[in-house]
């Protein structure tokens, strides 16, 4: 090898490494807008209970876009999978920073409030359409038989009518933010992987891409614990797998 060609070799290397990593920077703002990137910090802090990593995330929220009412949604959405008294608490950290915000002279877009729901049908069968809708399947004649469903009914009714009917029909946010609420609250807690399936299941029937959800474990990983993120990955893989796309 020659001294020319050894001289060049450095920065070829560099050159190349700094392409490669303005391409993934590039490919990663693809992937995930700045108000996607915020509804997965503010749903997995809120659902983990770290409030000060959530306060200065509901900031950001509110700069890169998300309206009040939006992020009121999210906190409100996640208490079906992590329950009242984390909703609550991000709901007090949210009051505490709008009113910061406020007395400083801000004034955040509080944005458009829920359509009343006008559909008079029995709330079960509604709650039903709508995880029909995002099951990508038409919906199932009467009431499932078997599983946790036949085991308990109670909480079979509570799913439709509440979650499905109650939640997913209120459009602040749209079926695919819901799903990556879900998921990002589903991610955090850990320990959870069947639901988690499930649920990155329907984030693709609704829109998401398979490199979105990766993303969201990404950041997972470098914001909010690197072993729950870890613990995500198969879940994606064998997933992607069973669908084809990858192999």
């Amino acid at each position: 090898m020659t001294n020319c060609i050894r001289r060049k070799l450095p920065y070829l290397y560099i050159t190349m490494m700094l392409l490669m990593m303005a391409g993934h920077i590039i490919a990663q703002e693809n992937f995930l807008s700045k108000k996607q990137e915020k509804i997965v910090t503010i749903s997995a802090f809120t659902a983990n209970g770290d409030l000060e990593k959530l306060k200065p995330e509901i900031v950001a929220g509110l700069e890169s876009g998300l309206t009040v009412n939006e992020i009121k949604e999210i906190l409100v959405h996640l208490y079906a999978y992590c329950g009242f008294p984390r909703s609550l608490r991000g709901l007090q950290t949210f009051m505490t920073v709008l009113n910061e915000r406020k007395a400083t002279g801000i004034n955040d877009n509080w944005g458009r409030e829920a359509t009343p729901i006008t559909d008079t049908r029995d709330k079960y069968e509604r709650g039903k359409d709508i995880l029909s809708q995002l099951q990508g399947i038409s919906p199932p004649a009467g009431r499932p038989t078997t599983g946790y469903a036949a085991f308990c009914p109670e909480i079979e009714t509570f799913l439709k009518e509440h979650l499905f009917a109650d939640l997913f029909e209120r459009d602040v946010l749209t079926y695919a933010q819901r799903e990556m609420v879900t998921v990002s609250v589903l991610m955090s807690l850990g320990g959870l992987e069947p639901m988690l399936n499930s649920h990155m299941n329907l984030s693709l029937n609704v829109g998401i891409t398979p490199e979105q959800l990766k993303g969201m474990i990404d950041i997972i990983d470098k914001e909010v614990s690197r072993k729950e993120a870890k613990a995500a990955v198969p879940v994606l893989t064998e997933l992607l797998k069973s669908k084809g796309l990858i192999e």
